[in-house]
């Protein structure tokens, strides 16, 4: 975040107290025991933090905005001790406790850990006490600098799963729907203060097309809500709000001023992720959270509500950065705002191949541009078997996991998590072998029910580059071995209904091969009678 200046804050028509002396006291390195070097500051509309050395302080600013009030001592020093046992959730080593700064009767101050103050002294501001990290390896940096890993991602994802079903879940709290409903109206009001930068037909158009995407998804708000999907999430879920910490993707900075605007549904807590890797043109990132998160949690029915979210969350991102007098950024922001609900045809898209023809790599490459964004859910046949056996997606598998009973629950688990995503308007990437007729027959009949816009695709390539290929993977969900491989050449694979690519040549052409034919078949849909999934 762009910090403003301390004198624009000092001029702050919201600042309700002079914090000056405070802030003075804790500007100077005598604040601070056995620190004599400087004192670095970071200003925020709500807070000011003072790094020395290894130590952070935290004050929240004697501020009183509509949703954020910071007015009195008392106020200040809860939502200080809010911010500790929220954080505490992700980043327990960050966040050390609560402090106070206390005054001697002579005017001198000194900055005491925990909340008791020295006996001849009085509190006369509270603060949070935090551990420094480098900043450097806050993940927002790391996009900067094209560091962000998808090793950075899939952990990611898995630490966000965890944290939310670890989450207070509030089925018979606060109703979300209102506060969907209430968002939108106050990006409206906002966007309207600006009318220099949003043309008043967009503004109008995106408050009109939001409210019809609630009133359609209303009941399924709600049935999330009763099935405990709403839970006291982050609130705050952005790219600068999560640090590597030992190398591991962290959580901090959780939203602690107002618990409700943070007890939402984990997909609109989710959004805000997504959103920031997408504006940020990491695709393919956003499209690995996704996935993850799904098949980490389990939770494919809110893949219906993401469109909207991801939106609001846009939209919020718009009216901020108009606030912030930054139009470039605002009307970024916007575009993304009207483009996340703009109609999409949910469609599937079926690859298969001998092990070692490249599926995966190709489901991944083509999953961000299909469909909504981020793009489809990719159903890989070797996650979901590791998935029923209950083992980790690395984990290597004995014979016994190949039976025909277990491969037939693998492809039956396909085309169930694929009609499911694809009902909910999302589109779907089904990655396995398909070496068998009825299993390829059966991804028809998914897209006849579902009204989705089917491409079939078939790999091949060479066996002496299959073989190579298995040979030299690690780290990988897919078991095979070159003996596998030397099995499947065997195959009898009957008729090839679906179109043939030879996956022997660069990704980027065979993706472009593959895109190719997913836009034919959603053009033959749109200009026959079947009618698409939305």
């Amino acid at each position: 975040m762009s910090a403003p200046s301390s004198a624009s804050m000092a001029q702050n028509s919201h600042l309700v107290e002079d914090q000056s002396a405070v802030e003075a006291f804790l500007s100077s390195p005598s604040a601070y025991p056995g620190w004599d070097g400087p004192v670095d500051r970071i200003d925020t509309y709500g807070a000011m933090l003072f790094l020395a050395g290894r130590r952070v302080i935290k004050i929240k600013r004697a501020v009183r905005y509509p949703y954020m009030d910071f007015s009195t001592l008392e106020k200040r020093h809860a939502v200080c001790r809010n911010e500790i046992t929220l954080n505490r959730r992700t980043a327990p080593d960050l966040y050390v406790g609560v402090c106070c700064i206390c005054r001697f009767g002579d005017g001198s101050f000194v900055l005491q850990t925990g909340e008791t103050p020295p006996d001849d002294a009085m509190v006369v501001e509270w603060g949070v006490d935090m551990r420094r990290f480098d900043e450097d390896l806050q993940l927002d940096h790391l996009a900067e600098r094209q560091a962000l890993t998808d090793t950075h991602l899939k952990v990611l994802a898995d630490r966000i799963g965890e944290f939310h079903e670890k989450a207070e879940r509030l089925p018979n709290g606060p109703a979300f729907l209102p506060a969907v409903k209430l968002i939108v109206d106050q990006n409206t009001e906002a966007f309207d203060e600006f009318p220099s930068l949003f043309a008043q037909d967009r503004v109008a158009a995106l408050h009109r097309n939001s409210h019809e995407w609630i009133a359609r998804l209303a009941s399924t708000i709600e049935e999330r809500q009763r099935d405990g999907f709403v839970r006291h999430c982050h609130g705050d879920l952005h790219l600068a709000n999560i640090v590597c910490l030992d190398g591991i993707p962290t959580l901090f900075d959780a939203l602690e001023f107002d618990d409700d605007m943070a007890r939402t549904d984990v997909f609109y807590d989710l959004a805000f992720l997504i959103m920031d890797l997408w504006e940020r043109d990491y695709f393919a990132s956003a499209n690995l959270v996704l996935n993850r998160y799904v098949a980490r949690t389990g939770d494919r029915s809110g893949l219906t509500t993401l469109p909207l979210f991801l939106s609001m969350r846009a939209a919020i991102r718009s009216k901020i950065a108009a606030a912030q007098n930054d139009p470039d950024q605002a009307e970024k922001y916007f575009s993304f705002a009207e483009q996340f609900l703009a109609p999409r045809p949910a469609q599937l898209v079926a690859v298969g191949g001998l092990s070692g023809t490249g599926k995966s790599t190709l489901g991944r490459a083509v999953a961000p541009h299909i469909g909504r964004a981020p793009g489809a859910l990719h159903l890989r046949s070797d996650v979901l078997r590791k998935s029923l056996l209950g083992v980790a997606e690395t984990e290597r598998l004995g014979d016994n996991a190949y039976t025909a009973d277990l491969n037939a629950r693998v492809y039956d688990a396909i085309r169930m998590q694929a009609t499911t995503a694809l009902l909910a308007g999302h589109s779907v990437i089904a990655d396995a072998v398909f070496a068998r007729p009825e299993e390829r027959r059966a991804l028809d009949h998914v897209a006849d029910e579902t009204g989705a816009p089917f491409t079939g695709i078939w790999l091949e390539a060479p066996a002496p580059v299959l073989k190579d290929r298995v040979r030299h993977r690690h780290g990988d969900a897919s078991n095979a071995t070159e003996t596998v491989v030397e099995k499947q050449l065997g195959y009898d694979i009957g008729p090839m209904a679906w179109s043939v690519l030879a996956s022997d040549t660069d990704i980027e052409t065979l993706q472009q091969r593959a895109l190719d034919l997913a836009n034919r078949s959603v053009d033959t849909v749109k200009m026959g009678t079947k009618e698409p999934a939305s």
